[in-house]
């Protein structure tokens, strides 16, 4: 079956913060074509995966000649560059609307395409700070800590994703593209949730609560072999029964804990007590029991744990990906999925520039002489 996107032709000038959204869009069925510069690597083969790879130099006048006759072709353009960037370059977004008036342009940056700090030099590290996540990441009473994944840019490009989904639906009723500025510090600062809420509506503001949830009710606790997520206070008087039936409750059989105002003011202790209890157990035999007894709880699984995850394996969430070369690699599949178009993995990581004579020569109908001297003038 085809995918969502089957028919759409998409443009990747994206760098490292917003390859995921290029991927996506592969990975629904469009077909997105990476442009990297002449003679450079494509060095991601995660966010890469599922694209064709053309080598064009835009920063040449003859190489946006070029890019010009791409973009009439096409309909979507994803790009992260420094705003003004390619507006420098000239290929502002009004003249690339001159060329093609149905054209969605998706920009990616740290701050936005305004404001006092869109022309700031930008990290990851430094989106997720200023975004609000890093300063909720840690343990209580230490210093914030960076996320151990990019989540900041990875929201970012999904919001990329929806708003340019959006826009291919609206150009189905109007025939116009639009332009999309997608901010990876707001994307983060949207992600903080319930955060905001309690900030703007109780001044509430939210603390590093490192293995306790945001409000105390659930926490990861050690065991023999592992680490498990408990519930604190859910069917309380079940969990005091399972403890002493080991002889393990020691005080929290007391009336007193009934009160659950009592328990958060007890937390301390009551934890000292779980703590002891887990480390007498291992995680599965906690997980199953607990699961069985209606306690939401879970492993947490290490890396090597969740790859071979039975609920992951039995869905065939992993995949085999081949090279050029014929090697084979596993990835992460997709997250969802789709009875009628299917959101599928793209078997295929793209070499640098395999995709030229495609589109120089079919496509844009350039003879082999004029391939070979734009070669040599290091143009494509």
């Amino acid at each position: 079956m085809p995918g969502m996107l089957e028919g759409i032709k998409v443009l990747d000038l994206a760098d490292e913060p917003g390859l995921l959204c290029g991927k996506i869009l592969a990975d629904m069925g469009a077909e997105v074509i990476r442009i990297e510069k002449p003679g450079r690597a494509l060095t991601d083969c995660y966010g890469n995966r599922g694209k064709h790879a053309l080598s064009l130099n835009i920063e040449s006048p003859e190489g946006v000649d070029l890019f010009l006759r791409l973009v009439e072709k096409r309909d979507i353009l994803v790009e992260s560059f420094a705003p003004g960037y390619l507006a420098s370059l000239g290929l502002s977004f009004d003249r690339l609307r001159e060329h093609n008036p149905g054209l969605i342009i998706a920009s990616i940056s740290p701050f936005g395409q305004s404001g006092p700090y869109s022309q700031f030099r930008s990290s990851e590290l430094v989106s997720a700070a200023m975004g609000g996540q890093v300063f909720l990441n840690g343990e209580a009473g230490n210093p914030p800590l960076q996320p151990p994944v990019p989540l900041a840019s990875q929201l970012g490009c999904l919001n990329a994703v929806t708003a340019i989904l959006l826009a291919v639906r609206q150009r189905r009723l109007t025939g116009q593209g639009q332009y999309l500025d997608i901010s990876i510090q707001e994307s983060s600062a949207t992600a903080l949730d319930h955060v905001l809420v309690r900030y703007f509506y109780t001044r509430e503001i939210a603390q590093r609560s490192g293995s306790f949830n945001w409000n105390h009710t659930m926490r990861i606790f050690p065991c023999r072999d592992g680490f498990i997520l408990l519930t604190l206070f859910h069917q309380w008087d079940t969990l005091v029964e399972w403890l002493d039936s080991e002889s393990m409750a020691e005080d929290l059989r007391d009336k007193n804990y009934l009160d659950e105002k009592e328990r958060h003011i007890k937390l301390d202790h009551i934890v000292s007590i779980l703590e002891k209890w887990t480390l007498s157990h291992g995680v599965d035999e906690l997980v199953e029991t607990g699961q069985a007894m209606h306690f939401p709880w879970s492993k947490v699984n290490s890396i090597p744990e969740m790859v071979e995850d039975i609920q992951l394996n039995e869905r065939g969430y992993f995949v085999m990906v081949k090279d050029f070369n014929g090697n084979q690699y596993k990835f992460p599949g997709t997250p969802l999925k789709m009875s009628a178009s299917p959101w599928l993995v793209r078997p295929l990581l793209p070499l640098a520039g395999e995709y030229n004579h495609a589109i120089y020569a079919h496509e844009l109908g350039l003879s082999q002489g004029e391939i070979k001297e734009l070669t040599s003038q290091g143009i494509i």
